[in-house]
């Protein structure tokens, strides 16, 4: 029997219950048989990035953090785009990463789900192959207009959206596998 993959999931929003959060819950429902998703959830946490503080001992939230990447077999990052880039605390976190390795190498999943985020996507794919991550393709996904994807429940409904999350979630699972 083949042993699920762990996938850390990093959202980019740090808003209670956003679209980008349930399209991560949506991911780790479907891949149950492929993946175990662990969400982090301390994005707001992590201090603001200085280079004076990125030594040798560098604050506890930030140790945890790289040790999650460094665990993981893959990564998701889902994120919204706001003011047609990435968000603060999406880029602090990723920056406290930079003087490591921890992201080198490390097949990963690109999500930008957004108003339009066309631009933010774009940053998120130069951001993350400038550390290095393997990504395809069939790894980045863009989903313009996301609210109108869930009905009021919060439940996803749009058709072709699932069928590109599925599309998506199967070339992670290629890339992980590889």
């Amino acid at each position: 029997m083949k042993k699920n993959k762990n996938v850390l999931a990093i959202i980019g929003s740090t808003r209670a219950n956003s679209s980008n959060f349930k399209l991560v819950e949506y991911c780790a429902e479907s891949t149950k048989g492929l993946f175990d998703i662990t969400i982090f959830e301390g994005i707001g946490e992590l201090p603001h990035f200085n280079p004076d503080l990125d030594n040798e001992d560098p604050p506890s939230t930030v140790v945890e953090f790289r040790q999650l990447i460094s665990n993981a077999d893959g990564l998701l990052i889902c994120t919204p785009e706001y003011v047609f880039s990435l968000p603060g605390s999406l880029k602090n976190a990723i920056e406290w990463c930079v003087s490591t390795t921890v992201f080198s190498k490390k097949p990963i999943g690109l999500i930008t789900a957004s108003a339009s985020g066309v631009i933010g996507h774009e940053q998120l794919q130069l951001i993350m192959k400038t550390v290095e991550t393997k990504f395809n393709d069939d790894t980045t996904l863009l989903i313009s207009g996301i609210k109108g994807k869930f009905n009021e429940q919060g439940v996803l409904i749009d058709t072709e959206t699932i069928q590109r999350l599925n599309s998506f979630i199967d070339g992670l699972d290629k890339l992980i596998n590889d």
